[in-house]
């Protein structure tokens, strides 16, 4: 079953900068060969949902390695068995409701 999420990790007991372990998780990602797009707050993730559930243990697991003890990650799931989905398309569907309305 292919799945979009919301991924937001936030590594708990460290430096302010959080920026490297999500590098780290960034390189996970595409180690995995997923579509994903970082963001302020997180990244959004697109793909089977096993592929995507293991890459997201095996960041927990990398930023436990970089020292992290504790990791709060929040998830929004998303599936759809009517059509397929992509983070490309669901941005591009509202842009054109946006481009409707201005236009």
């Amino acid at each position: 079953m292919k799945v979009i999420v919301d991924f937001c990790v936030i590594p708990l007991g460290v430096e302010l900068s959080l920026s490297p372990y999500i590098a780290e998780c960034q390189r996970i990602l595409d180690d995995a060969g997923l579509q994903h797009k970082l963001h302020a707050y997180g990244t959004n993730i697109e793909g089977e949902w096993d592929t995507v559930m293991e890459a997201i243990k095996r960041c927990h697991n990398r930023i436990h390695e970089m020292g992290a003890p504790r990791i709060s990650t929040t998830l929004k799931l998303g599936t759809r068995t009517d059509r397929e989905e992509s983070i490309a398309s669901k941005v591009h569907s509202v842009q054109q409701q946006l481009a409707q309305a201005n236009g």
